[in-house]
């Protein structure tokens, strides 16, 4: 019998569907698809920095052909895509936990700590 308790939260899951529509996870985050959904998160991650340091690598070089220049922009672009889905889908279950983002009423965005100020 479930818990009357338990908190059932709506997650976006970190793939689209083959139709390339967002796929969508009813459950309390517990589960075996939530834990699938998990590790392809942290996977997509993980692929994320290890394409930021080869990009860095290759744009350093400044000696690209514009092939490899428009492969780079397409894996980047794919990439952004996937860390995108990632934070949406951690801020929405954020906000469903009652974390809400920090009150940015004046507009001016993230501040630096006034020691780190020139």
């Amino acid at each position: 019998m479930p818990n009357a308790t338990a908190r059932v939260f709506v997650r976006l899951l970190p793939w689209t569907g083959p139709d390339g529509k967002p796929c969508f996870l009813a459950g309390d985050g517990t589960g075996y698809v939530s834990r699938i959904a998990d590790r392809m998160e942290e996977e997509q991650l993980s692929s994320a920095d290890d394409l930021i340091d080869e990009a860095r690598r290759m744009l350093a070089g400044r000696a690209w052909t514009p092939g490899e220049l428009h492969l780079l922009a397409v894996e980047l672009t794919a990439t952004l895509a996937d860390v995108r889905r990632v934070a949406e889908s951690r801020g929405g279950r954020l906000t469903a936990l009652g974390h809400d983002a920090p009150d940015d009423a004046e507009g001016e965005g993230p501040r630096l700590p006034a020691e780190t100020s020139g």
